[in-house]
């Protein structure tokens, strides 16, 4: 029987396994590496489960596959797995989160008495696979309450509304809250933004418009008619009541045009500065810019849209920010390319919203 690879050793074969890259860089040496690694003792797998960086996709598929392999021979040759230092492993938010998922996983199919408590106590979890779990089981529970005591169902669909992040979880929620006569603010549970200054339409024939900079490119002046398309336009507000914050352009400008832009302006009064993610649905070609600076650029008309189809990374600073929206619509005439459309979103890398704090 070959030994085991320990400390030192099982470091250096994960680091090697870690710095694979896309066209076959390092996969040379990550599959001397796995084969290696393949010796690491069962009461060793944390230490693997620490080299996982989720930064590096491919690297952790080959770590996963080497900790599963591990697993599977201890457990067929009747070696005990560490199930209490798994656990110890999932407490610690700060490891990775696919590292600490595989360690659940493993947990509940080895030792399934603990997973209620894991679940309990991940309503708040960074790993949003491991969160999702834990609402599916909090509306599990929440859900045996109903008819015997609907106050205590609805005031625990409630607290787990709080945590959901996956829009059919949200949607199964709120139906239940609404259900026993609660109400539910979806578009602030997102973190939506409603009102916006619009102004448009300008030139978009042959889609040649997307990269033309724009009056409100250029500078923001609300008060002053500048020329577009057909003519002077001006800038006007109007506030969304979908709840989920959509803003139809086709039903909101004057007319439903075709081969258009228009702009959507607005201002996030930030309490701190901090890094937020924007993310926008768009069926149609957009950019983004948070004070003056272009965030994301995306030519692309009339593909699938859906919440958080586009995430792009802004900073924003304490106090006021401006966020400028251009929606780009083609000239197609289909029946399904007809949608001119957006909706926005500022919320942290979990999904939790971040809200302006003058939000009503």
């Amino acid at each position: 029987m070959n030994a085991s690879v320990v400390g030192a050793e099982i470091d250096e074969l994960t680091a090697q396994i870690n710095s694979i890259g896309l066209k076959g860089a390092g996969h040379a040496k990550a599959r001397s590496a796995m084969a290696e690694l393949a010796k690491t003792d069962v009461t060793d797998i944390t230490q693997i489960l620490s080299s996982f960086d989720s930064s590096n996709k491919l690297a952790v598929n080959w770590l996963r596959a080497a900790v599963d392999g591990i697993i599977e021979q201890a457990t067929d040759n009747g070696e005990a797995v560490p199930i209490d230092s798994l656990l110890k492993f999932i407490e610690d938010r700060n490891n990775d989160a696919n590292a600490r998922r595989v360690a659940y996983e493993w947990i509940v199919e080895l030792a399934p008495g603990n997973r209620d408590a894991i679940l309990l106590a991940s309503l708040q979890d960074p790993s949003l696979e491991i969160r999702r779990d834990a609402v599916a089981h909090s509306i599990a529970k929440a859900a045996a309450l109903v008819d015997d005591d609907n106050e205590s169902a609805l005031a625990a669909y409630k607290t787990t509304l709080n945590s959901a992040r996956d829009l059919d979880q949200i949607e199964t929620i709120t139906k239940a809250i609404e259900d026993l006569g609660g109400t539910v603010n979806l578009s602030k549970h997102f973190g939506f933004l409603m009102d916006w200054h619009l102004i448009g339409p300008f030139d978009n024939s042959g889609t040649k418009g997307f990269d033309v900079a724009y009056g409100p490119e250029v500078k923001i002046d609300l008060g002053n008619a500048i020329e577009g398309k057909m003519g002077n336009v001006k800038w006007f507000t109007h506030s969304t009541e979908d709840r989920y914050g959509m803003m139809d352009l086709n039903q909101i400008m004057p007319e439903k045009y075709k081969g258009a832009i228009a702009y959507a302006y607005t201002t996030f009064e930030s309490v701190k500065a901090q890094d937020v993610e924007i993310r926008l649905g768009c069926v149609n070609g957009n950019k983004i810019w948070v004070n003056g600076k272009m965030i994301t650029s995306n030519h692309v008309y009339h593909a699938n849209t859906s919440i958080d189809q586009y995430i792009a990374k802004a900073n924003l600073k304490a106090g006021s920010n401006e966020i400028l929206v251009k929606v780009a619509q083609n000239e197609q005439e289909e029946s399904w390319a007809q949608r001119w459309q957006f909706q926005l979103r500022v919320c942290d890398q979990f999904g939790t919203a971040i809200l302006s704090s003058d939000r009503k």
